[in-house]
Parts: structure tokens; C-alpha cells; sequence
């Protein structure tokens, strides 16, 4: 028997991640996603497979290395389209079923974002931005010069910059639409507004939304319409405040579906699922009486490009839905009457589905703890799951993964906090180890039942790996969610520090004098607040965290809002800010802290980074300060492969000086 080796960092290399299945239009065969990591060009390369049903073959059908996304089949089943920033800017493709050349349709200066046939095939409605001052521009105005002469950025509006982007010019989203008779691209709306595409209704319609507003710095919400390309005539559909996304339209087009996020508890709100009759104008909630968001709020690493379908529908009154559920996104069936129940019901990551409605049967693309992500045919009438991809079968018979255990356990208010326990690879009877707690951000974010290489990274160094869901995680019910806002620092911390209890309780092998701690964004704050009011951890590692909510406040691209949201402490409650930045407990920490940040994080700014580190040195405290460049708040899922690698042996290595 072949002794297997422990999971490095650098395997990240070595794991695939597929995505968006999407069956042709008679089901005989399927396209999706399979994007990797290039080692040596050190970057992010995907591309598009296919899937023949009958015979259960999959082949390679772009070969680029760059990124391909949003396949679509057009509705003959002739072509597909596909977005590849082969050139630099995601554009629209075009390639013939049998083969062939892609076909390059759109060079939108700001590139492509999404692209959908028309029910007849003969139109691509595009998704792409407009800088504001190009607006009114005709598209054979002579195009101007770049001045080298550096410029100041002029700004008047608090929603200037954004992580991942920066300091953006004022830019707004765009509808076009690509006639293939004429081979043009005409825009459909724009304006000093956001115009999003939602769906095709029939070959003459469209929906939209629009967050027009007199006070876009505050404006949270998005109006919908149905659009008539012929009038040029806009039908308002009744939404409640909030955002709705995800419409679809029932077969004989009577029925909208769609996917709201209200403004009750603000951006914890569970995301429910709405329908809205046509002819009538009459909308009503299909989830309400169900205590669970309709989606996926998983907190995972190796993801990439995933795309969930808030609804599908298999009939005029049937569909289903991914939900989070108790640590889980499953498949859910619905009807229109508001009946709802899981189509599956394992311990598994749903991150991307579709109906073949004829067969009963779904693609799905799942993640388990100890499969990283496959392609998975669903029997919709037994549940049977059938696993039709291998792409990580060599990695998986290589390397010892550890099967992280569910644990569960009471905590503050006598409520039951859900979580996993990993033992460390090679676990030895006899043994003493020590632990890592893992705290994930958000908050409103979850652990689940999904593939985590960091996890299995942190049990292959040799520690035991507790992370668990606090209040605040989604997945368990709205109060839970909710519970958070305005209490930082209290319920969820003693969630967190009860399963510390559970664990060293269960486990007399733990060493409960080798513990350590880290997590990011809101994990790192949570962090930070750990080492500020207990000595237990003999180590911590912090990463994009929050350490003072009054600066947070004006550097965070979100900043200026999430206070109020989260914080519950207008600009004037200055005491109320004070007490919940960890900053403000420097005085009491004295465990050794290793701080990571990232110098365009927009999110977190590196200036709470900045502060941490000084007022500790300041203090002569063990610490120390790592700061990834070219990196935002995402580094841990989408950054650059060699510097999520450096940061996964950053973190280890602080444990090791310090545990081992």
C-alpha cells in the first residue's frame, strides 16, 4: 500500500475547480467551466469542456490561457458564446457546435461582463460600463488622445473607490444589444445609472433593474422593469426595498421568478424567493414560512468563477433553488403554491446547477470536505448522485485529507452553535497536539460542508483545526444572522471561546496550552478582539482585519454604511465605536500576533493594519507585520497563486515558532 503525503500549500496547483453547467437545448449534452491554477505563469487559466450525455465523455473545447466564462447555447443548439479575456478585456466569442475558430463579436472598451441569446437566437443581449463622460459619446466620434501629463482625480460622491478596482472613475452600468443580421451593437439604456440586465422575457422584452436616484451615496435599493424593445416602453414591476435579481420566466410566461434581499436587517436579511404574475402584477413571497436564504454564503478557497442560478424552473408552476442550510447549499424543489423541500439532502456544496426537465435529472457542481469539486448527475425523482468528472482524482489518491467531523454545541442563551473539528493528519493515539481556530469573515458568511485547502493545510502541519459558525453565520435561521449586529464582541466571541470548551472537553489529546488563532475580514477582527480579552492562544495571526471602527468608518470602501449597519453607531457615537475596535484593548494583549494585510485592500484598509502594528511595538508587544503587495481583500481566494501560497506557509510558520 503507497503511504500518502500530506497536502502542501503549493498544492493549489494541483486542484481543479469546475462550474457553471449549462445542458444544450434537447439535454444531449451539457457545457461547463474548469479553471486551474498555472503555476508557471503564475495565474488563474479556465476553460470551456464538454459533456456528452449519452455516452458520459467529457473533452477540452478552448484551449486558451486566459479565463473563458458565461457559455451559453444558443437556442438552436448550433453555437455557443462564451466571454474570454484573450485580448485583455473580457469580450464575446462565438464558436460552431462542430467545430471551428471562435469567433470574436464585441471590442467594448470596457469589456464584457455578460451576455445572453434572444429567444429566437438572433440577438446577444450585452452586460458592459460607460465612463460618465462617454455617455452622450456616438460611437464614430474620433477618439482622443491620452494626455501623459498626470491629472487629479476630482471627487464628489462617497462611492468613489472599491476593492479590487480602487479609486474608479465615475462609470456607470450598460445594456447593448448584438444583432446578428447587421453585425452592430446598439445600446439599449444608459444613463447616470446603473442599468443591469435580468432576463429575456420573450423576443420582444426584457427586464432590467435600475438604482435611479436623487442620493446615490445612500441610495441600497433596485427598481425593475419590463422593458419593450419594439415601444421603447417601460412596465414597473413591484418590488419590495432592497435588490432582486435572478428573473426568470415560467414556459407559457405567466410568472416571474426571483431572488430578493430586503432591507429588514439591512445586509444580514435573508434572500428569499418571489414570484410575480404577469398579467396581474400580483407578487407574493414562496419562502417566507421557511427559515433559511435562498443561495450560497459559503466561505470556501478553491472555488472559481462559480455560478448559481437562483431558480430554475422545470414546468409552469415547478422549479428548484439552492438554499443554505445548516451548514449546507442544497437543491431545493418548489412549487408555485409555496411547497419546498430538499431535492438532496447530504453534506455537501451545491455551487452550480441545471434542469433537464424531461429526464428528472440536474447537473450539479458539487464540493464535499474531502472532494475539492466535481461535475454530478442528480436524479431528481430518488436523489440518486452519480459523480461524472475525475479532475481531482490524482490529487485526491495522492495526499492524506482529513475528514473534518461536525460538532455541535450550546452556547450564550442556551443556543446551539454548529461547527467542525479536523484531527491533525497522521494522528498518533498518545499524542499531544496543538490547535489552530479558524474564524471565517462576513460575518454574514458560513462554514459548510465544502472542500477547505486551508483547513487541510493547517491539520497537514500537524494541528488540530476547529472552525466553527457563530452568530452572525447564515445558514441557521434569521435571528441567528442578525444576532451579531450591534454586539460585536460579545455573543459571537463566547460562541467561539465555548467551542474552544467543547473541543478541549472531548478531546484530552488537544494540548490545551498549544492553541492558536487567525481568520480574516471579519475573522481578523475577531482575532484582534480574541488577543484583547483572553491569553489563552499562544499565537495569532491576523489577516484584513478591523481593528478601529472609528477610522473603518472613512477608509473602507463600505465603510461610511456598514457602521450604521453593523455597529448599530452613527458618526457621532464615537464611544460606541471605541468600544467595539479591538485597538481600543492594546493594553491587554500580550499574545505574539503576526498581521497580514494587503496593500489594495479596499475593504479593510491596510491603514487598520497600520495602526495595530504600531500601537503594539509601541508597547514593546511580540508581533509582526506582513503586508502582500498588489493584493485586495480576496487574496485568500483570487490573488495571485505565488502570494496565496506565501501567505498559507506565513500563517503556518507563525504557529510552528510558536506552538511546536
Amino acid at each position: 500500500m503507497t503511504t500518502k503525503r500530506n497536502v502542501k500549500a503549493e498544492d493549489l496547483f494541483n486542484i481543479s475547480s469546475v462550474s457553471d453547467p449549462r445542458y444544450s437545448p434537447d439535454y444531449s449534452e451539457a457545457l461547463f467551466i474548469k479553471t486551474e491554477l498555472n503555476e508557471k505563469e503564475n495565474k488563474y487559466v479556465s476553460n470551456l469542456f464538454h459533456f456528452d450525455i449519452k455516452s458520459n465523455e467529457v473533452n477540452q473545447w478552448t484551449f486558451g490561457d486566459g479565463k473563458v466564462s458565461n457559455p451559453r447555447w444558443s437556442p438552436d443548439g448550433n453555437s455557443i458564446i462564451f466571454l474570454s479575456n484573450r485580448d485583455d478585456k473580457n469580450q464575446l466569442y462565438k464558436i460552431a457546435r462542430f467545430g471551428g475558430e471562435a469567433q470574436k463579436l464585441t471590442d467594448e472598451e470596457a469589456g464584457v461582463s455578460r451576455a445572453e441569446f434572444s429567444p429566437d437566437g438572433k440577438r446577444i443581449m450585452l452586460q458592459t460600463s460607460v465612463k460618465k463622460d462617454d455617455l452622450n459619446k456616438q460611437d464614430d466620434d474620433e477618439e482622443k488622445q491620452d494626455d501623459e501629463l498626470l491629472k487629479p482625480t476630482v471627487i464628489n460622491r462617497m462611492k468613489y473607490k472599491a476593492d479590487g478596482a480602487g479609486v474608479v472613475e465615475e462609470k456607470y452600468q450598460v445594456i447593448k444589444l448584438f444583432n446578428f443580421d447587421r453585425e452592430d451593437v446598439e445600446t439599449i439604456k444608459q444613463g447616470e445609472q446603473n442599468f443591469i440586465f435580468q432576463t429575456w422575457v420573450n423576443d420582444s422584452q426584457i427586464i432590467y433593474s435600475t438604482d435611479d436616484s436623487n442620493d446615490q451615496d445612500f441610495n441600497f435599493n433596485h427598481e425593475s422593469y419590463i422593458y419593450n424593445l419594439k415601444s421603447k416602453t417601460d412596465l414597473k414591476l413591484f418590488t419590495e426595498e432592497g435588490y432582486a435579481s435572478g428573473f426568470t420566466v415560467s414556459p407559457n410566461g405567466e410568472h416571474l421568478l426571483f431572488a430578493h434581499m430586503g432591507r429588514t436587517y439591512e445586509n444580514a436579511t435573508h434572500a428569499e424567493l418571489y414570484a410575480y404574475h404577469i398579467s396581474s402584477g400580483v407578487t407574493a413571497c414562496l419562502t417566507e414560512g421557511f427559515d433559511a436564504p435562498v443561495g450560497d454564503y459559503i466561505v470556501a478557497d478553491i472555488q472559481q468563477q462559480p455560478v448559481l442560478k437562483p431558480v430554475i424552473w422545470t414546468s409552469n408552476e415547478e422549479f428548484y433553488l439552492p438554499v443554505s442550510n445548516q451548514g449546507n447549499v442544497l437543491l431545493y424543489y418548489g412549487h408555485i403554491d409555496g411547497s419546498l423541500y430538499p431535492a438532496i439532502n447530504e453534506r455537501l456544496h451545491v455551487f452550480g446547477f441545471d434542469i433537464n426537465p424531461n429526464e428528472q435529472t440536474a447537473l450539479l457542481t458539487i464540493s464535499k470536505p474531502t472532494n475539492p469539486s466535481e461535475l454530478y448527475e442528480l436524479e431528481l425523482t430518488n436523489g440518486n448522485l452519480k459523480q461524472l468528472t475525475q479532475f481531482n482524482e490524482s490529487f485526491m489518491n495522492e495526499v492524506e485529507l482529513v475528514e473534518p467531523e461536525p460538532i455541535s454545541y450550546k452556547s450564550k442563551d442556551d443556543w446551539q452553535v454548529h461547527g467542525w473539528f479536523m484531527k491533525p493528519a497522521g494522528f498518533e493515539d498518545g499524542q499531544k497536539y496543538p490547535m489552530v481556530v479558524n474564524i471565517h469573515g462576513g460575518p454574514h458568511a458560513f462554514y459548510g460542508n465544502s472542500f477547505f485547502h486551508e483547513m487541510q493545510y493547517l491539520a497537514a502541519s500537524g494541528y488540530a483545526v476547529l472552525y466553527v459558525n457563530p452568530r452572525g453565520s447564515h445558514s441557521y435561521g434569521q435571528e441567528f444572522v442578525d444576532a451579531v449586529r450591534g454586539d460585536y464582541g460579545n455573543g459571537d466571541y463566547l460562541d467561539i471561546m465555548n467551542g474552544v470548551d467543547y473541543v478541549l472537553n472531548e478531546y484530552d489529546w488537544i494540548d490545551e496550552n498549544r492553541l492558536g488563532v487567525t481568520g480574516g475580514s471579519y475573522g481578523g477582527f475577531m482575532t484582534n478582539w480574541i488577543v484583547g480579552h483572553t491569553n489563552r492562544f499562544k499565537a495569532a495571526v491576523t489577516q484584513r482585519s478591523i481593528s478601529n471602527w472609528i477610522s473603518f468608518r472613512g477608509v473602507s470602501d463600505i465603510g461610511y454604511y456598514f457602521n450604521d449597519w453593523q455597529i448599530k453607531a452613527d458618526f457621532s457615537d464615537l464611544d460606541k465605536m471605541w468600544k467595539h475596535s479591538p485597538i481600543a484593548y492594546v493594553d491587554q494583549m500580550e499574545t505574539p500576533l503576526k498581521i497580514i494585510h494587503n496593500e489594495l485592500d479596499f475593504r479593510c484598509p491596510i491603514e487598520q493594519a497600520e495602526q495595530l502594528y504600531i500601537a503594539l511595538k509601541y508597547q514593546k508587544k511580540e508581533t509582526e507585520f506582513v503586508r502582500f503587495p498588489k493584493s485586495d481583500h480576496n487574496l485568500s481566494r483570487t490573488g495571485k497563486p505565488n502570494l496565496r501560497i506565501e501567505r498559507l506557509n506565513h500563517i503556518v510558520g507563525w504557529f510552528d515558532r510558536y506552538l511546536k
